[in-house]
């Protein structure tokens, strides 16, 4: 199983989480209901219901970006993003 990454991301409004997949039209996603980052236990969860779990040893990190690239004026657009593995005979 190679790592994958997992990534959510939110410009101030709900939350989505994504499994990151080269090469395929549409990627596996969770939207999130309230506007609040959601807690490491509902991003477990959100990963285990596409089928997927963080990665041992990794953590989640955070950057930010404008809504318009190079424009800093902008709003700012929070993206986390995981090392993740398929779960153990899950099918995905």
């Amino acid at each position: 199983m190679n790592p994958l990454t997992a990534q959510m991301s939110s410009d101030g409004g709900p939350w989505r989480l994504y499994v990151v997949l080269y090469g395929e039209s549409e990627w596996p996603t969770v939207h999130f209901e309230s506007g609040s980052v959601p807690t490491g236990a509902e991003r477990r969860e959100a990963l285990a219901a596409l089928g997927y779990e963080v990665a041992p040893g990794a953590e989640w990190a955070w950057i930010e970006d404008s809504q318009k690239p190079d424009d800093d004026s902008t709003p700012v657009v929070l993206i986390a993003a995981v090392a993740v593995r398929e779960q153990e005979g899950a099918i995905a």
